[in-house]
């Protein structure tokens, strides 16, 4: 049996279900923090999206079919809850989605929990201005370093069309880096 078959077993389990939920959080919170902060931007919003994505898995973790990795399921509801969270603030802003993107991505050199560089500030800004699904792929291949084949069960699309959306993303973003640093 194997350790995410163990975790899944007793998360399942009413009476051990709190302490695997706990090492399940342990186990997976900073790596899906980083994985919504990119989506949404600042760190206090990356927080409530985080533990909304943790009630979530909580509330849910028994219709989890293991038909993909527990990683793999709790990363789509990030994703999920991530989009969902942005594009209500965009809506009660009034602003399109991208426009929204942007002025966040705008405000990242003044955030005290951002400690990148200029040149990260630009990446990221760059990043902002593709379209959501060209994001959610550059950001899932190219900082979390995911497969195509495990991001496929991720956004449920086809690796041929997860390589073309990252292909084109990296050539938009290797264009406005050159029109910034020009």
């Amino acid at each position: 049996m194997t350790d995410e078959t163990l975790l899944i077993e007793q998360l399942k389990n009413v009476k051990t279900k709190e302490k695997a939920f706990r090492e399940l959080i342990t186990l997976y919170k900073e790596r899906l923090y980083w994985h919504i902060r990119k989506i949404v931007i600042s760190h206090d919003d990356a927080d409530d999206v985080l533990q909304n994505t943790f009630i979530k898995v909580f509330k849910n973790i028994d219709k989890f079919n293991q038909e993909s990795k527990l990683f793999s399921w709790m990363y789509r509801i990030a994703t999920n809850e991530s989009i969902t969270f942005i594009n209500k603030r965009a809506k009660n802003r009034n602003v399109d989605i991208s426009d929204y993107q942007q002025e966040l991505a705008s405000t990242l050199a003044s955030d005290d929990f951002f400690t990148g560089d200029e040149i990260q500030v630009i990446l990221q800004k760059a990043v902002a201005t593709l379209p959501q699904k060209q994001q959610l792929v550059f950001n899932m291949k190219y900082f979390d370093e995911i497969k195509y084949e495990e991001m496929s069960n991720i956004l449920e699309t086809s690796v041929g069309a997860l390589k073309a959306s990252y292909f084109h993303a990296v050539k938009k973003i290797e264009l406005y880096i050159k029109k910034e640093t020009n």
